[in-house]
């Protein structure tokens, strides 16, 4: 049998349910892996030994049974601590929800548990998402499992770092700028950006609600692709849940782009880009054209807008879905007695939340300002139309949008910690299909200096199925997927 720390989620299943690996032994040896490398990554704030383990036993006893285990039976699978699993801390990577246990599961962990899916543990991230690097984690920094020294990508580093330090198969993240693409290229693995609305976002606490969605993180474009198969789809619970039927998006998966034809704007080639970034990028490019697809050099004039635009769209939705924490009614309490409400309101979430959530929530509520709220809140909103246009018009004519992930490969853990313009950079490719609802994906394409790199495919409203097959082919037909850290610390 190959080594259980090189399974990927699709052979692990197949052998499982043929019966020569058991679930308990697949989970025993993720939590061996844990407890050997996690103290220098800094993935997971929160582990569930014993009931992963008690997980992992019932599904080998409905395997010796010959029942139906499920599309992910026994699959150890990572959850960002932003998603609500019942009776598990959930803390957003914050001191103000250190002690918050939810009441309820997620949609998305009643979808996976009920195919056989186990979650292992809480994954670390940006404080309440908000971030680039997952560094701003009241838990400690997440270090990329290529280079500890470098940051992971963020806001889903633990995710991403545990995914491709071989923790866990599976996992999931939240993007709402970029906190699952970042996170896959800067450590080598596949993440998935979905349509707006393709996955519900009940049980996943707020950060900026028109722009953020759930999605997979795996190895591999086909285990991501089943992942996304069993937790998507329309959810009653959730009020932006697109109305449309669960999909099998394992049937995108061919290695086929022949006549394909993908727009290359120059402007994800811009300002910023490191020089090796872009060689590997059009190499990748260069592949898919040699399968039989073509690309065209285009300009989207529009993507010079789109990060500021963001920027004032998720702060200003930050800054009001982040009033409920107060120490009152949610969140940390400084235990203070003898304060009028507003000083102890002040100082709860001065203590409570880190300097970049505030940062973000002051800004968010100075846009959203009576006097302000035209000249920044409503531009935003009508760059993000014009932004939608512009794509809508451009997809008339390409199948898909190609570009870099991330402008750089990982960066040194506190290079740009103290500059946040320089973080609110590093998005820059990244924002544009939150602020108009498309999916997205990123996957290896290469390294730079040791570092993965990773090609971003876009496409249309729900054409996830495109961009999985225009990364399926891609992936079959070169080995950077096949690359895993070296983990000797």
């Amino acid at each position: 049998m190959e080594n259980v720390d090189e399974l990927t989620a699709i052979k692990a299943v197949q052998l499982i349910k043929e019966g020569s690996l058991s679930a308990e032994e697949l989970i025993m040896k993720k939590f061996d892996r844990i407890r050997n490398i996690d103290g220098s990554l800094n993935c997971f704030i929160s582990v569930l030994d014993e009931v992963a383990v008690e997980a992992a036993r019932t599904v080998d006893k409905r395997v010796r049974m010959g029942e139906d285990v499920g599309r992910l039976a026994g699959i150890p699978i990572g959850v960002k601590d932003n998603i609500c699993v019942e009776g598990v801390p959930c803390t957003c990577g914050s001191r103000m929800l250190e002690n918050f246990k939810p009441l309820y599961n997620a949609t998305v962990i009643e979808r996976i548990r009920g195919e056989g899916g186990i979650v292992l543990g809480k994954t670390n991230l940006d404080e309440f998402a908000m971030g680039s690097s997952t560094e701003t984690s009241y838990f400690g920094p997440v270090r990329n499992p290529w280079d500890i020294g470098k940051v992971p990508g963020g806001s889903s580093g633990g995710s991403g770092a545990a995914v491709a330090s071989g923790e866990v198969l599976l996992a999931f993240g939240s993007d709402t700028g970029g906190s699952i693409r970042c996170p896959a290229s800067f450590c080598g693995v596949v993440g998935i950006k979905p349509t707006f609305g393709r996955v519900s976002r009940y049980g996943l606490v707020a950060y900026a609600n028109s722009l953020e969605q759930i999605g997979p993180i795996g190895r591999t474009v086909e285990e991501c692709a089943l992942f996304f198969t069993v937790f998507s789809g329309h959810d009653p619970k959730d009020a932006t849940s697109l109305p449309s039927k669960r999909e099998d998006y394992t049937r995108y998966l061919v290695d086929d782009v022949q006549g394909m034809r993908f727009g290359v704007p120059q402007e994800l080639f811009g300002k910023g880009i490191d020089e090796r970034v872009e060689k590997v990028v059009w190499d990748a490019v260069k592949v898919l054209e040699g399968l039989g697809a073509t690309y065209e050099e285009i300009s989207l004039s529009s993507l010079k807008y789109a990060l500021p635009a963001y920027y004032i769209l998720a702060m200003s939705e930050a800054s009001s879905n982040l009033a409920r924490f107060d120490g009152v009614r949610y969140g940390y309490n400084s235990g203070e007695q003898g304060k009028d409400w507003n000083e102890a309101f002040s100082k709860n979430r001065r203590e409570g939340f880190g300097a970049e959530v505030r940062r973000r929530i002051m800004l968010g509520a100075y846009a959203l300002s009576a006097g302000y709220y035209e000249q920044y809140y409503l531009r935003a909103l009508k760059v993000r139309t014009l932004l939608k246009e512009d794509f809508e018009r451009t997809l008339q004519d390409f199948d898909a949008v190609l570009g870099p992930t991330m402008p750089f490969p990982a960066f040194n853990i506190g290079e740009k910690i103290d500059d946040p313009l320089a973080l609110y950079l590093s998005d820059i490719n990244t924002v544009t299909a939150n602020i108009i609802g498309i999916p997205a994906i990123s996957v290896p394409c290469g390294f730079a200096d040791g570092l993965p790199v990773g090609l971003q495919i876009m496409a249309g409203v729900g054409e996830e199925g495109k961009i999985i097959r225009v990364a399926f082919t891609y992936e079959r037909n070169t080995n950077w997927h096949k690359k895993i850290p070296q983990i000797d610390f």
